[in-house]
């Protein structure tokens, strides 16, 4: 059975039964989480996977966004490690970096014959770009610099009513050509600079847009993340009164390296207990050994595949005598589980991340939760490009990046917390910080991408 197929059937059997992880808000429960990691294919098959990944790009998405935003001609513009954050999703998983200077072209022809696509300097991508040369202009100059002159001649040829380029003030994403880059079009452009425009939205765009075919992958990644967090909150690495939170933190680390996968972000595990408040920090810089009684929390995030995943999950310790976490503690997790329905019920496509933020905390305050949102994409990139909504320090909305509409076919990571007073704790506040990886369909409905936390995790 090919990886696809294989990594699809173990996303299809979640559905099935019933346990720890819950499918979608309102329906009924999914498979628990795996005891154990998954294994992520040789990586000849990953090569592969991400190879023909980006041909679906490059032939399904691109075209039609190049022609929703009015562009003509797009250059991205590269030299050997100051690349432009688009350029690695443009080009074959085992490409590296730019070879000295790389410059992509993309040339819409019309409906009929398509977006040409062109390389100067680099190699074909596995045949999906043309390399386009000139021998006698590349050898003028050292180091690619005849290579404006190859661009200038193929301007020339192609008339293009514009040429956008990857300049923005709001989006890291869309501001991938360096000064010194741009000085040099400029100039190789000559009369041709009049055309230069700004392509704000078409690399923030095309990164964003995600395909039915990476899902199976992703699946696998966060059942491998949900295993790796049910173990490292389990007397398996936790000895109460003995181990640390940074023992916690490091086991999570080593395991994520032997499996193979990659690190977006350092994880972290932090307390919360009795006497220790919700203003404890979510990261502390101390390690902290951990006790009975106490509140866990990770947040943690993996890299393979090109994809990256963004969960936190929260655990207890049990005391002695205790078999689950206290009826306060779980009133704490289910509000936090409600905040994630109020925001997943107003994410729509066409509506910003800012308007989705305020009718969430308007509706959060309707039913009495204290808390606050801070969703934003992921795909590609841990925060990844699109609309976010909010930011922990941001709760009256995200100028630019906020003002991007949700768009179909696209993945968020649901990042939120929901403060609530516990009674056994004697009325102190417990901030529940969960953070779980969902799918804006093409449908247009938001659901999760594997399944959402809504039992604790139980150090026995």
């Amino acid at each position: 059975m090919s990886f696809r197929r294989r990594t699809l059937a173990a996303a299809l059997a979640l559905v099935a039964t019933t346990g720890l992880f819950a499918s979608s808000p309102g329906t009924r429960a999914a498979a628990p989480p795996p005891s154990m990691p998954e294994k992520l294919p040789p990586l000849r098959e990953q090569d592969r996977v991400r190879q023909e990944w980006l041909k679906l790009r490059l032939e399904r998405v691109l075209p039609g966004l190049m022609r929703e935003h009015g562009v003509h001609m797009w250059l991205v513009v590269n030299r050997e490690y100051a690349e432009d954050p688009v350029f690695f999703p443009l080009v074959s998983p085992s490409v590296m970096a730019a070879r000295r200077r790389t410059i992509l072209v993309f040339f819409d022809r019309g409906e009929e014959k398509g977006v040409e696509r062109l390389a100067l300097g680099g190699g074909s991508n596995g045949g999906l770009y043309e390399v386009y040369r000139d021998p006698a202009l590349e050898s003028r100059e050292l180091w690619g610099q005849g290579q404006w002159a190859l661009l200038r001649k193929l301007v020339e040829e192609r008339q293009p009513k514009n040429i956008a380029i990857n300049v923005s003030h709001g989006h890291a994403f869309s501001d991938g050509i360096t000064a010194g880059e741009k000085e040099q079009l400029e100039q190789a452009l000559g009369p041709w600079k009049d055309r230069l425009v700004r392509a704000e939205e078409l690399p923030l765009r095309y990164i964003e847009a995600r395909l039915p075919e990476m899902e199976p992958a992703w699946v696998l990644m966060q059942r491998t993340v949900h295993a790796l967090i049910a173990r490292a909150f389990s007397r398996e690495v936790i000895t109460p009164g003995v181990t640390t939170t940074e023992d916690v933190v490091w086991w999570l680390r080593q395991s994520v390296n032997d499996l193979g996968y990659g690190e977006w972000f350092p994880p972290s595990v932090s307390v919360q207990r009795a006497g220790r408040g919700a203003d404890a920090p979510i990261a502390p810089r101390e390690a902290v050994v951990i006790q009975p009684g106490d509140h866990l929390h990770t947040d943690f995030g993996i890299h393979a595949m090109g994809l990256a995943t963004d969960t936190q999950h929260v655990g207890y310790v049990l005391k002695p005598g205790e078999t689950e976490a206290p009826a306060g503690l779980q009133q704490a997790l289910r509000r936090s589980n409600r905040l994630q329905d109020l925001v997943m019920e107003r994410m729509r496509p066409g509506r910003t991340g800012n308007e989705v933020l305020a009718d969430a905390l308007a509706a959060m305050k309707a039913e009495g939760i204290e808390g606050t949102v801070y969703c934003h994409p992921i795909g590609d990139h841990g925060h990844g490009a699109g609309p976010l909504i909010g930011l922990w320090d941001r709760q009256e909305g995200v100028p630019v990046r906020g003002d991007v509409k949700l768009r179909a076919s696209t993945w968020f990571s649901i990042e939120l917390q929901a403060t609530t007073p516990v009674p056994e704790w004697g009325g102190q506040p417990l901030r529940s910080a969960q953070e779980e990886d969902a799918i804006l369909g093409a449908d247009g409905h938001m659901r999760w991408a594997l399944g959402r936390q809504e039992k604790y995790h139980l150090v026995r």
